[in-house]
């Protein structure tokens, strides 16, 4: 073999070497369990350190080992809850209640509720900014949607920031002193400054429709924006899109996973999670589309243990409406029509 071939196949060698691997399909398995209960749902949150999962019962907040579906506690008297937004450092949990207008804060080691926060109306998407210790809520307030912080040790309420839509959904922090606020009427993503808690920046997020679900990589230093069949990453410097993933529809949440590098986004509509690779940071690869149930639409990915976790009631068939009623008399609401009896409430975990 002459030396110039042995020095090509060595450049060759070398360069598959360093080249970034090429994400392939992946497998997961899917667990359900039925937790039992009341209440439909809306986010559901966990708890890396403990693995427990915190999931929302229009009226209550169930309390989940996430590893085997076996109900652990249950918060009451969290009417219109939406999600849980969890503080171990402070030790403290706080829980969004449309219902009343109200945060409550509880124990996260007893669940003993602590105290109820009145803030307003439209109380609706709840995160820990763990870097800036906050506690950020997104609310669905007229005349215009805002931000609230609170602080986790206290329970007060440091900061309210007006936002540039009355729908703004997921937040999440870089860490740098920005928060990302996913504003799903305005197909925008908005970026608060902590130090002053003022409006920084608008970024339009098209392909994107509805913006819901949200996520921060700091190795990257990109957003992950979930939407309505397709997602999109922004560089978090400049706001520029470098990617979109299509995926499917009536997502409301999206979670990630950033040692295996995976996002998982839920598609409600079709009942299944769609799972992505980040093969660089500006390059991403669908590897398995993982059924679930259908409606489950928001999800919490444990970074310690991988698991991804979503929670669906099924419900049994509708009531007849009472003869001669009009449509607007039967039961149900929010423009879903009559809704049956919840006849299973399924708590899922996709495991790789």
């Amino acid at each position: 073999m002459t030396k110039p071939l042995l020095t090509a196949l060595a450049v060759l060698l070398a360069a598959s070497l360093t080249a970034p691997s090429v994400a392939h399909a992946q497998t997961f398995k899917v667990e359900k369990f039925d937790i039992k209960g009341d209440g439909g749902t809306d986010y559901v949150a966990v708890e890396a350190a403990t693995g427990r999962v915190f999931v929302s019962r229009a009226s209550h907040m169930m309390v989940i080992e996430g590893a085997t579906g076996k109900v652990l506690g249950d918060i009451q008297n969290t009417p219109g809850v939406h999600g849980a937004g969890l503080a171990t450092k402070a030790g403290h949990g706080f829980t969004t209640n449309s219902g009343d207008q109200t945060v409550t804060m509880f124990d996260l080691k007893t669940l003993a509720v602590l105290k109820q926060i009145k803030v307003g109306p439209g109380l609706d998407g709840i995160m820990y900014d763990e870097p800036d210790d906050k506690i950020i809520l997104t609310n669905h307030s007229r005349p215009i949607g805002t931000l609230t912080a609170i602080d986790p040790t206290s329970g007060d309420i440091v900061a309210t920031v007006e936002l540039e839509d009355t729908a703004p959904e997921g937040a999440a922090a870089d860490g740098k002193g920005h928060i990302f606020v996913n504003n799903e009427g305005k197909n925008t993503i908005q970026v608060i400054d902590v130090k002053t808690w003022k409006t920084t920046a608008s970024w339009p997020l098209a392909p994107c429709e509805g913006p819901t679900g949200i996520a921060y990589d700091k190795a990257s230093n990109r957003i992950f924006a979930g939407c309505n069949k397709t997602s999109v990453v922004v560089d978090a410097s400049t706001g520029k899109i470098v990617a979109s993933i299509t995926n499917g529809t009536r997502v409301d949440a999206l979670g990630w996973d950033p040692s295996k590098k995976l996002i998982y986004i839920p598609n409600g509509g079709e009942g299944n999670v769609t799972v992505v690779h980040q093969d660089s940071p500006d390059k991403y690869t669908v590897v398995a589309t993982v059924a679930t149930f259908a409606g489950a639409k928001t999800i919490a990915v444990d970074p310690v243990t991988h698991n991804a976790y979503l929670f669906q009631p099924e419900r049994g068939p509708a009531p007849a409406p009472p003869a001669g009623a009009p449509p607007s008399a039967a039961p149900g609401g929010r423009g879903r029509g009559p809704q049956g009896p919840i006849v299973a409430a399924w708590f899922i975990v996709i495991k790789q």
